[in-house]
């Protein structure tokens, strides 16, 4: 059994404030940036033993939040069952793709340390992919992270066993991914803070929840995502600017002043006709 882990930051455990998160912002303190490195290390650490004691042959960790480079690699596990990803992007038979990797031997996509769509009230750092992204639609469901990179994943028929984050994005999950076991570590106060589980607590649940999907995994697996083909994506921006310089992409339909869509051929290519992120 093969387990893709693809963590992003939002939803670590213990972490609480937009400083540990977004930490490349104007007047981030250095040692509130360190500390969010060192907890979504730690965490990661954890579920990648975790999966292995519950019976993944093999793990695969990708470290994808702003590109990646966030996991401190010289901390990570060392075990032969894990392989380390420390960017998002990386090469699949020579060539570029995202989320390195994860192919049709994969058996099941986690992906902890995430967070809300973007426009979701009451929710810690919501957001898609872009910030100047307001919505986006597969088929005229609207998703967050969690869906577009299910939806890559639903290509190979890989189907999403666990999310970890606050309570509204593993909300958001179950509601639209039926089957998916969750680890809320945390609840949002407001846009940039969260109260919660400690650190070490968080991470306990997260470890006891990656057992219990791998165990379901085995037994009564969830359904994969793999919306129909032809599959419309299609993504209202912010700004009338964001819709225009959309437009000048091969394919790109405007649908009106700050919405564009794209019909696609394959799963895969949830985002690449706008960030060339997918596989050739």
């Amino acid at each position: 059994m093969k387990i893709y882990i693809h963590w992003d930051m939002e939803g670590v455990s213990g972490l609480m404030i937009r400083e540990q998160t977004w930490y490349w912002e104007d007047v981030v303190r250095p040692e509130v940036a360190r500390k969010g490195l060192e907890l979504i290390t730690a965490d990661a650490n954890a579920a990648a033993q975790a999966a292995p004691d519950a019976g993944a042959d093999e793990v695969i960790v990708c470290d994808a939040h702003h590109g990646g480079g966030n996991i401190l690699l010289d901390k990570a596990l060392k075990d032969s069952r894990v392989t380390w990803h420390g960017r998002s992007r990386g090469e699949g038979n020579g060539k570029p793709r995202w989320m390195p990797g994860l192919d049709e031997t994969v058996d099941g996509l986690m992906l902890p340390g995430h967070h809300a769509k973007a426009g979701t009230p009451n929710a810690f750092l919501p957001h898609t992919w872009q910030l100047e992204w307001e919505d986006f639609q597969i088929n005229g469901m609207s998703v967050g992270e969690i869906g577009i990179e299910t939806c890559y994943a639903g290509y190979w028929d890989i189907p999403l066993i666990l999310v970890q984050g606050d309570e509204v994005g593993c909300k958001e999950a179950e509601e639209q991914f039926p089957g998916v076991v969750t680890a809320a570590v945390k609840q949002p106060v407001d846009h940039d803070t969260c109260s919660g589980l400690e650190a070490e607590a968080g991470r306990s649940l997260t470890c006891e929840k990656v057992k219990e999907a791998i165990g379901i995994l085995r037994t009564d697996p969830p359904d994969s995502f793999k919306p129909d083909l032809p599959m419309t994506a299609r993504i209202r921006m912010k700004t009338e600017l964001g819709a225009d310089l959309a437009c000048q992409r091969e394919g790109v339909q405007q649908v009106d002043f700050k919405t564009v869509e794209k019909q696609l051929d394959r799963q895969c290519d949830v985002v690449k006709w706008i960030v060339d992120a997918g596989i050739e």
